[in-house]
Order: C-alpha cells, then structure tokens, then sequence
C-alpha cells in the first residue's frame, strides 16, 4: 500500500516509518526537515522522501496523487499562550491536508491530535466524550490542536475519510540522539545521574512504537470522524527518573520538589528562563505536571485492538538506546 506521512523526520515520524516499511508499504516521507534514514529499501517497504509545504494545498495536492493513506503528523508544540506559528500550523495545516487529500483523492486520513485538545479538570478522568479545548484561557497548543480538529471535521463533512488519534505523552526510544524530545531529554538526564532533585507528577506515558501502532490500527479499523485516544500508563515522571538512572548503574534524583513550590517562583524564574531559551517554568509547562489526568483508552482497546507495552519494558529499552547512540558515556546499563 502506498501510504505517506507528514513530518516524517520527527520523533513520532520516525517510529511511524519504522512501523510502516516493517509491514511492506510504499511509503512517501513528508517533511522539511532532514531525512532521518535514507531512501530506498527497507526490509518489505521501500521509501521515498519529498519537501512540501503543508500550508501549500497544490503542493499537497501534487505529492498526494497516488496515496491510499495519509497520516498526518506536523504540529508546532508551543507552550506559550499565543503563538501565531503554532495558530496557523496546528489549525490551518491540518485543513489544508485534509483539504488537499480530498483533492488527491486518498481513501484515509489519520490525524495528530493530543491529549491537550481536551479540556479537564485536575485529577479527572479523560475520554473521547470528555469537553474540548475552546476556553480562550487555555494555552495556545490545547486550542490549536483542537481547532485542527474542527478544520478536519468540516473536510469529513465534504467527503473525507478521516479518523483522529490524541497521544498522551510520547517518550521511548527511535529518538533523534542530537534533539531528544522534552521527556526522553529528562530521563536522559537522570540516566546521566545530573538530576539531584526533580518535581514529582503523574503523567500518562506511552511508547512512541505503541502510538506507531495505534495509528496504523487506527487507519485499518477506527470509525470515520471519531478520535481515539492512544495512552499508555499513568506513571510518577520522578519515579521514571529513578528507574532511567538505576538502569544506566547511575544514582537518580533524590529530593521530590512540590509543585506548589515550583508554581510560587515560576513568575519570577520563567521571564529569566526564557532569556537563556527555556520554556521550563511557562504556565503551560507546569499546567502539564500538576494538571494532567487520568486517561481512559478503552475505546482504542475495543474498537481498534490496541494496547500498550509496560512502562519497564520501554524504559529499558529507552537506556538501552540511550547507550548505543553514546549518549551514556561509560554508564553500566543493566
């Protein structure tokens, strides 16, 4: 089958390639970015690569023409209360690939939308049905993410074929060693024994290979127009941390940092934080420790056979990789 995916070069791009040249497909790369394994046979597939503008319909339009399924994956994640970059990718872009798939006439869309499109409560529990991410308040991503998902909606109305996927918090290995993701950068960084303290929180982690996975059922089984959130398992990131280090023989953090401590100097550390390039202590970035909840998949489970790996197993596979891409120097990984 002849398949692409936008932004191919990312993180959650490059497990998805993993995943489709394993299974034999055609596969077109899609993104600006530089091609993180090179073209030509892999394994059953085969890939190819291509430079598109998203926000370019024709372009789009052009690169689609012989395409059976799109996953959709470019988003811009901002943790700023406005971004005009994030605005016009996260909403815009998604409408002018679902617009330019109609177009080319693909028989199934599968789009990139997050847990964030999804408006909750402190400790509550989150599912399909749960409110969506249109207070004004919210962060610029949660409501760019979501109105990706109403531009989608309308091209669904117009005749496409599309289904949504909502990640939870992505980590695991097949990273890019030179730029990893916020949380596999964390847990490197344990792994390294450099965190003598770190904040204590419950997030729902998930396996960038299970959400590979996740997508793929999801273009062969889930109902059009329905999301499908794509969890893994609620874990303490402190504990993780610990785990990280204990498997790369190095000593992890020690002292648990309350969030209400963090959230008394974030005023007056995030303007400093932000002068030196880091968004650590933005009001969104703590709003993901302290707020984020408890996330029920059981519609992915049942509709689309999907389920995640244990948290142990990626985490030693996540050292693992850690390892061979010389990122642990002489560690002892167990």
């Amino acid at each position: 089958m002849k398949v692409a995916v936008t932004g191919a070069a990312g993180f959650l791009g490059l497990n998805l390639l993993t995943a489709l040249l394993a299974d034999g497909h055609d596969v077109l790369a899609l993104d600006t970015a530089r091609p993180p394994m090179p073209a030509g046979q892999h394994g059953a597939g085969t890939l190819r690569w291509g430079a598109v503008d998203i926000l370019d319909e024709t372009a789009v339009t052009r690169a689609l023409a012989d395409i059976e399924v799109v996953h959709h994956l470019v988003a811009v994640i901002s943790l700023r209360q406005e971004d005009p970059v994030a605005e016009k990718v996260n909403v815009h872009g998604v409408g002018a690939v679902a617009r330019a798939s109609l177009a080319a006439g693909v028989r199934r869309m599968v789009n990139c939308g997050s847990l964030a499109s999804f408006d909750y409560e402190k400790g509550a529990t989150v599912d399909e049905g749960s409110a969506r991410s249109t207070d004004p308040a919210l962060p610029v991503y949660h409501r760019s993410k979501y109105g990706g998902e109403v531009e989608l909606l309308k091209v669904i109305d117009a005749g496409l074929d599309a289904v949504i996927c909502n990640p939870t918090g992505i980590y695991g290995p097949l990273d890019h060693p030179d730029r990893l993701s916020r949380m596999n950068q964390s847990l490197l960084e344990a792994a390294l024994g450099k965190l003598a303290a770190s904040v204590s929180g419950e997030f729902d982690m998930v396996d960038a290979r299970d959400v590979a996975a996740g997508f793929v059922l999801a273009a062969e089984k889930g109902r059009t127009g329905h999301n499908y959130l794509i969890g893994g398992h609620r874990h303490d990131l402190f504990d993780a941390q610990v785990r990280a280090a204990e498997l790369a023989g190095r000593r992890g953090p020690r002292i648990r940092i309350p969030m209400r401590v963090l959230e008394a100097v974030a005023p007056l550390v995030d303007p400093v934080a932000r002068r030196f390039g880091s968004d650590s202590f933005a009001p969104a970035a703590l709003e993901n420790i302290s707020m984020s909840p408890v996330v029920d998949r059981t519609k992915a489970g049942a509709e689309l056979g999907y389920q995640p790996r244990a948290t142990e197993e990626t985490l030693r596979d996540l050292v693992a990789f850690f390892a061979a891409s010389g990122l642990l120097g002489q560690a002892a990984v167990s």
